[in-house]
């Protein structure tokens, strides 16, 4: 029996023919992959209003002085959860710590300890995530619709996020604008 080659703790970057509203020129962190399927979160899809507003929406008290980053489109399913992407300095009640010191947390406690200006400004709160059935990730790559590489922390908390879809098809060392759209099979 082989091991399921996984993709988790990879950035998954869409080709430029992908034109899927949800998913055109986008980044997006896997945060598991197996035999069972995909999930990630979008990391470069931002959406209308920023920390401070969603937390304010919520109750949750909030220096304002603080939290201007915006909330992230993190993929379609699943819209009215969140998630915070942060560094792994501290593991809250819901977190998985994923590699390069990266970890997701879906607990209140963290958006809390944000609205109290606790937590890094390498942190984000992504509403919804990206999720595949068994097989589908794996076909759409076939099909010439995502590029791979291992996660860059850089590139999730670091880069400007207009530049995170350029800057990880630059990991790969390839003009993106002269990849083809056919794939081929030797």
């Amino acid at each position: 029996m082989s091991k399921f080659p996984s993709l988790k703790n990879h950035l998954l970057i869409a080709m430029p023919s992908l034109k899927d509203l949800h998913f055109s020129r986008s980044v997006t962190l896997l945060c598991e992959h197996n035999e069972d399927g995909a999930m990630g979160i979008v990391i470069n899809h931002p959406l209308d209003f920023s920390t401070s507003e969603l937390l304010e929406h919520m109750e949750i008290p909030c220096v304002q002085s603080h939290n201007i980053n915006p909330v992230f489109a993190g993929g379609p399913v699943q819209v009215d959860r969140g998630f915070v992407l942060h560094r792994a300095e501290k593991l809250w009640n819901s977190s998985i710590q994923l590699k390069n010191n990266i970890s997701i947390t879906t607990s209140a406690d963290i958006l809390h300890a944000i609205g109290r200006h606790e937590v890094s400004n390498e942190a984000f709160i992504a509403l919804g995530y990206a999720g595949w059935e068994a097989g589908q990730l794996e076909t759409e790559i076939m099909e010439n619709s995502w590029l791979t590489v291992p996660v860059d922390p850089e590139i999730v908390f670091s880069t400007e996020i207009d530049k995170r879809w350029e800057k990880s098809v630059q990991l790969l060392g390839v003009d993106i604008e002269n990849l083809s759209n056919m794939s081929g099979h030797a």
